[in-house]
């Protein structure tokens, strides 16, 4: 089965390309373009960073510039330019549907059970039959 990748269309980095940060100081940053694609690949994949297909390059690559620019306020910058707004968080919804269960609910006694275990079936018997 063939892996559904997100490539930016040319349209979309001509857009975004003069948004991103110049001239910072540190190691040469690797293709940009690959980069953002892996990470809107991961975000609506939902899979796990570890899991980003080797096509966006190495994963560690992918998240640290999608956490490092979240904390920067990048990613906000960059969404106020291109939409006009900056109602990000008023208009996000998120959904989720999952159970968390404490570590001890495995097992244990939890209340009255709804089979009679072994000692109430013998002291429920007739006394002839025990």
């Amino acid at each position: 089965m063939a892996k559904q990748l997100y490539w930016i269309s040319d349209v979309e980095w001509a857009r975004i390309e003069r948004l991103l940060p110049r001239g910072r100081r540190g190691a040469h940053r690797v293709d940009d373009r690959r980069v953002i694609s892996g990470i809107r690949h991961m975000l609506r994949s939902g899979g796990r960073w570890r899991d980003c297909p080797v096509e966006y390059g190495p994963y560690t690559t992918i998240y640290n510039r999608f956490n490092r620019w979240s904390r920067q306020g990048i990613w906000l910058a960059m969404f106020e330019v291109v939409t006009g707004t900056a109602a990000v968080i008023g208009t996000a919804a998120i959904d989720s549907s999952h159970v968390k269960a404490h570590r001890s609910a495995a097992g244990g006694k939890g209340g009255p059970s709804s089979r009679p275990s072994a000692a109430r079936a013998v002291a429920a018997r007739p006394r002839s039959m025990r």
